[in-house]
């Protein structure tokens, strides 16, 4: 099976919002990405633990997502169970 004449991918410097009719939701998708993820991903491996605090640092607004995730999954279902056994 012959691939023929197959030439690399060309890879842009930054994401580019597709030619259709969804531009705005690719706005606010792009928007909500730079805003919990502004920093560029560390790429210095010189020291252990460097590396970790620059990795937890550019990770820190998916932890703080996650972190707002997991306390409405715990905190909704605890207030409705108040709510429904206590009724006060």
């Amino acid at each position: 099976m012959e691939l023929g004449n197959i030439s690399q991918p060309v890879y842009g410097p930054s994401p580019v919002a597709p030619g259709s009719s969804t531009l705005g939701l690719v706005g606010m998708v792009h928007g909500f990405l730079q805003l919990v993820q502004p920093n560029a991903l560390p790429t210095a491996l010189c020291c252990l633990l460097f590396f970790l605090s620059q990795l937890l640092l550019y990770e820190l607004g998916f932890l703080v997502c996650v972190a707002i995730g997991l306390l409405f999954i715990i905190l909704v279902p605890l207030v409705g169970c108040c709510f429904c056994c206590c009724r006060c």
